[in-house]
């Protein structure tokens, strides 16, 4: 699709400098920017390229004053970044707004489907599946039986969902993530091995949950893992069997939660961070990365470190001691022969 520089600067409610009618169709960055491109100036340290770039146009601050001649159509606005962000926004809508079920796309008969849904090629619906309206369900994706999933969520490719799950409206969850995977729980039962225990939960995703690509989110044993609204996640992450993670926490590549876990509201993991199971996170925690949690923390609004974990700031002072250890224990070597001799 093409826009002019006149239909972008009416989306913006920007001002033009330059040739109203010059036309672009892709995004760049400034410094790599080409014909038929716009581009943006925000950063201070970009401003050479302001110059130089071939894009067609640039959206540029009001209050940026230029000290040479540019080729690019300018349009100016109050914050190059924000309405930078508002056509990446509009830019992802045009290409994500699919629709359509194609004819190698099965869809059970006994399931329930929704308006303008879009199913591509190879994705599975199973018996008694509810799918809202406008769900996007993106090739080979599997919906298991008596899943439900809300309006206007988004299935990438490769999801599996299985069977009993329920995810809410508005969810985004990325390619190869797994939904309702058994959790990890067996019983000794003789010398020759374990006992598998059955997984007969689910799990719920609330509204608004995004989850990035190859997550695991188990199945609970008895009663749900549960995703609260807006939780965010990023790849790699693995949620063991009926946790539960509060409203709007977020949590960064590679974290591991242990099973009975339960996590606050507003929470911030780091990226490879691990707790144990059957432990309470505060609302407000904030744990760095790399950190093992082994205790629950009770008090909101902590900041956590290290692994085994404890207060951030007693442990950046402890680490201090630690660095010094190899000095210190010199030391000790010194004084001891002293005393000898």
């Amino acid at each position: 699709m093409e826009f002019s520089a006149q239909q972008i600067s009416g989306i913006l409610g920007g001002q033009i400098e330059g040739n109203p009618d010059v036309k672009i169709s892709k995004l760049s960055k400034i410094e790599q920017g080409e014909p038929g491109s716009i581009s943006f100036l925000a950063n201070p340290l970009y401003t050479q390229y302001i110059y130089t770039t071939t894009a067609s146009i640039v959206i540029i601050s009001k209050d940026f004053v230029l000290t040479a001649p540019v080729t690019a159509t300018l349009i100016r606005v109050d914050n190059a970044g924000n309405a930078f962000a508002k056509l990446l926004e509009m830019y992802n809508q045009v290409k994500l707004n699919k629709s359509g079920i194609s004819p190698q796309a099965y869809i059970s008969p006994k399931a329930t489907v929704g308006s303008n849904i879009y199913a591509g090629e190879f994705a599975v619906i199973s018996d008694s599946a509810q799918i809202g309206n406008n769900v996007k369900i993106y090739p080979q994706v599997y919906v298991g039986e008596n899943v439900t999933v809300g309006d206007n969520t988004t299935l990438f490719a490769g999801v599996k969902i299985y069977s009993d799950c329920v995810i809410g409206k508005d969810c985004i969850i990325h390619s190869g993530t797994v939904i309702g995977s058994d959790g990890f729980r067996f019983a000794p039962e003789n010398e020759e091995g374990n006992r598998k225990i059955p997984q007969i939960g689910n799990v719920i995703i609330e509204d608004d949950v995004e989850i990035g690509a190859n997550c695991a989110i188990d199945r609970a044993t008895l009663g749900s893992t549960i995703l609260r609204k807006g939780v965010k996640f990023d790849n790699l992450i693995h949620i063991a069997h009926n946790v539960e993670v509060g409203e709007n926490s977020y949590l960064a590549a590679c974290n591991v939660v242990a099973g009975s876990t339960k996590i606050g509201k507003n929470c911030m993991f780091s990226g490879q961070v691990g707790i144990v199971g059957h432990l309470n996170i505060a609302d407000n925690t904030i744990i760095t990365a790399q950190s093992g949690i082994s205790k629950s923390i009770t008090k909101k609004g902590e900041v956590y470190m290290g692994s085994p974990a404890f207060d951030a700031n007693k442990y950046r002072k402890a680490y201090i001691h630690f660095r010094n250890l190899d000095a210190l224990a010199q030391r000790v070597d010194k004084l001891e022969k002293q005393g000898k001799g």
